[in-house]
């Protein structure tokens, strides 16, 4: 027998209430790794808000347009010689018609204020003008023939340069190389502004309007291709949906585990890292020039949302099908054993427990996934919507759907390449207008996430 009375036990140099060395390292660097934590967050925080003060700061411009208030005679002489009122007559003078009588009211504005300027020719006044002044005053006198002979009072757009000096985008230095506008302009536009001819305004034409040539930019809008970008996600909404969702039910539920369905399974992986410029070329190669060119479908045409609305589609499904499927995996399996031990089939256990259950990933996934459809803009570089300028609304939903639009992003993207100032204000106000979009769909799926929760 071991007497046990004889063991040596080494004696405690230290006690449990004090921190040894080991531990005081221990705890050392746990807190150097959550300053480190602490100082991702502060740098992110950082670069979040520099982003967004560069977007709200650059962006807001777009939403104030300046006015130029005048009196305008309109001219019978020139507008009904006949004095008829036929308005078939009154259409067939040209806008070039309807210069001289800007060129007249610009004049009196100066003479009843008493402006001094060097400018006097009509073809320099009317260069204060944003070019579709002409076109909004005969479109006035067209729709009101009774008001020929009378002097009206018009807000007229200003010009890009004009509109760029209020905002402090052009200056007098600047003028120097710029042929559009000279410092004796700008001279007299600080008198306007005094005397309350000028002024800068909400624009809610940006919002709703349309785009406009590279010699308008102060009458360019966001409101048609946001009409488009509309008619592409309920394209993507009724395809990617219901294909995405039972692809995923069908994979993680039914499909038995076999080397096909394994191919199948890596197969979405890669296509959900494959670029979305891929898709654009598949899009074009396909939808455009074999099915609208070799098959003659008329609906198949560059610039569509439909054909959009395809592409996106296909970019969106594996985002879709991963995210299902995950949902489906966070349910756990008791929940599919016990509707199975009380005799509910296969499809009842997946379609009344499972998938209720797993609801609040899915739709989380998929508005994720929309919102990525929606910022998109390489694929829409290939099927032609940057090369189109949308000017008109549709008419109906399948001319929404088959005739040449823009969307959002493809919208900022031209604006950006185009050489006017204004326009590149523009761009940056467009961004605002679709992160508001990409938020609220955010918001929406936060929402219905919360709505659809269930615990177990």
């Amino acid at each position: 027998m071991t007497d046990t009375s004889h063991i040596s036990r080494a004696p405690r140099t230290s006690s449990l209430l004090t921190e040894d060395a080991r531990t005081k390292k221990r705890n050392a660097a746990e807190a150097r790794f959550k300053i480190y934590g602490i100082v991702a967050i502060a740098i992110g925080l950082l670069f979040l808000l520099v982003l967004l003060t560069t977007i709200i700061s650059r962006g807001t411009g777009a939403f104030q347009q300046t006015f130029v208030t005048l009196n305008v005679e309109l001219q019978e002489s020139r507008l009904d010689k006949s004095g008829a009122r036929d308005i078939e007559q009154i259409k067939k003078v040209s806008t070039f018609g309807y210069n001289p009588l800007l060129a007249d009211a610009l004049s009196q504005s100066i003479v009843d204020n008493g402006f001094e300027t060097e400018i006097t020719k009509s073809k320099a006044l009317r260069q204060l003008l944003s070019t579709g002044a002409i076109g909004q005053l005969r479109a006035y006198v067209i729709a009101n023939p009774d008001q020929i002979g009378q002097t009206v009072e018009f807000n007229f757009m200003a010009s890009s340069r004009v509109d760029g000096y209020l905002k402090g985008r052009v200056t007098r230095e600047s003028l120097a190389r710029d042929k559009n506008l000279s410092p004796a302009h700008l001279d007299l536009v600080d008198q306007m502004l005094a005397a309350g001819m000028i002024e800068k305004r909400f624009n809610a034409d940006f919002i709703l309007g349309a785009d406009a040539s590279s010699n308008r930019p102060e009458q360019a809008g966001m409101g048609v291709s946001m009409i488009g970008s509309l008619f592409m996600m309920l394209v993507v909404l009724l395809l990617s949906v219901p294909i995405g969702v039972a692809t995923s039910i069908y994979l993680e539920e039914f499909a038995p585990k076999n080397k096909f369905t394994d191919l199948i399974e890596v197969n979405i992986s890669n296509l959900a890292a494959v670029p979305s410029i891929v898709f654009g070329i598949l899009g074009l190669a396909f939808f455009i020039q074999f099915s609208g060119g070799v098959l003659g479908i008329q609906s198949m045409k560059a610039s569509a949302p439909l054909v959009g609305g395809l592409v996106l589609t296909l970019m969106t499904l594996p985002t879709i099908i991963i995210s299902t499927r995950a949902a489906l995996k966070a349910v756990p399996p008791s929940i599919r054993d016990a509707a199975l031990g009380v005799g509910a089939s296969k499809m009842q256990a997946v379609f009344h427990h499972v998938l209720p259950l797993a609801m609040p990933g899915i739709l989380t996934g998929t508005i994720i996934g929309l919102a990525q459809a929606l910022g998109e803009t390489a694929p829409l570089l290939l099927i032609g919507m940057v090369g189109f300028i949308a000017s008109n609304y549709p008419d109906s939903i399948m001319s929404g759907l088959t005739d040449p639009n823009s969307a959002m992003p493809a919208q900022i993207f031209e604006w950006a390449k185009r050489s006017d100032p204004a326009f590149y204000e523009r761009a940056w106000g467009g961004i605002i207008i679709l992160l508001v979009f990409l938020m609220t769909m955010n918001i929406i799926a936060i929402i219905l996430r919360r709505r659809f929760e269930r615990r177990w």
